[in-house]
């Protein structure tokens, strides 16, 4: 019998599921749910998601590779953690989700139109610049992400958000120019290049 269920742990932890366990923030924890959807039903966008938080942990012990890494339901996250609140077996899910997210576009596998993606990718490249974001020019960003003429219906739909943050001083003209900036923006430049360095060495290969 022992030989038995070693056979079928072996089938059970796929490589799939391995490579997670190596690669993503908290993965050794997907093979602990028990599929009783809680944390779908906790999520307050849980009938948005193409595949809900369950789904995704059963789909990798299936060893689903790209049908996990291509979905976008892990960048439906907001990081609510009512997920984790009610798991009755204190799963760390919303780590999990992030996590997945992550190695997804370090993979090159994660869904380039998805909301979330397009703007976390705007956010890092704007605060790669100087170390700090400029609000100004990453809100312009945003607007104008879909084209000139998209960009100016959207800006002049938010106009007044737009005046009330200057006049809250968390979007001042003068950001345009430049906008605060990092003492040391080329260390800190080397240090996220050496730290991403770092993540590639470790990666741990399961093809």
């Amino acid at each position: 019998m022992s030989d038995l269920n070693t056979a079928m742990t072996a089938k059970y932890r796929n490589n799939f599921l391995k490579e997670v366990e190596a690669n993503v923030e908290e993965g050794e924890w997907v093979k602990m749910c028990m599929q009783c959807g809680v944390c779908s039903g906790s999520c307050p966008l849980g009938k948005h998601w193409e595949h809900p938080p369950q789904e995704i942990f059963m789909m990798i012990r299936a060893g689903k590779r790209d049908d996990v890494l291509k979905s976008d339901s892990m960048w439906m996250c907001t990081s609510c953690y009512n997920c984790i609140v009610r798991c009755p077996r204190e799963l760390p899910i919303t780590h999990i989700m992030h996590g997945l997210a992550n190695y997804a576009k370090r993979m090159g596998l994660a869904p380039k139109s998805q909301p979330t993606n397009q703007f976390s990718q705007l956010f890092w490249d704007n605060m790669m610049k100087k170390g700090r974001v400029n609000e100004l020019k990453l809100g312009l960003s945003l607007y104008f992400k879909d084209g000139f003429g998209d960009g100016v219906k959207n800006a002049m739909a938010n106009q007044q958000l737009g005046m009330n943050m200057m006049k809250a001083k968390r979007m001042a003209p003068m950001e345009i120019i430049g906008g605060h900036s990092l003492k040391d923006v080329s260390g800190f430049q080397k240090m996220i290049k050496k730290a991403h360095e770092i993540e590639d060495q470790n990666i741990q290969d399961f093809s």
